[in-house]
C-alpha cells in the first residue's frame, strides 16, 4: 500500500543554494537589521539585501552610461 508522506526537508524552489562564510561582525549587523527590513530569517535577509544592492548597482551603472 502506498502512503502519501510529506517529503523530508525544504520544498524545492527555483533557486540555487550557496554557502557563504560571514565574519561575526557582519552576522551581528545582519541580525540587527533583520527586523527593520522585515526579514524573518537570515537567508531571507541576505536575499533582500542582495536584491536591493543589485537594483541600486544597476541604476548607478545605467546612470553612468547615460552620462558618458
Amino acid at each position: 500500500m502506498s502512503e502519501n508522506k510529506n517529503p523530508v526537508g525544504r520544498p524545492a524552489i527555483n533557486a540555487t543554494p550557496i554557502t557563504v562564510r560571514v565574519p561575526p561582525e557582519l552576522l551581528a549587523a545582519l541580525d540587527r537589521v533583520m527586523p527593520e527590513i522585515g526579514a524573518e530569517t537570515r537567508p531571507e535577509a541576505v536575499r533582500m539585501i542582495l536584491r536591493d544592492w543589485l537594483e541600486g548597482f544597476d541604476e548607478k551603472r545605467d546612470g553612468r552610461a547615460r552620462a558618458d
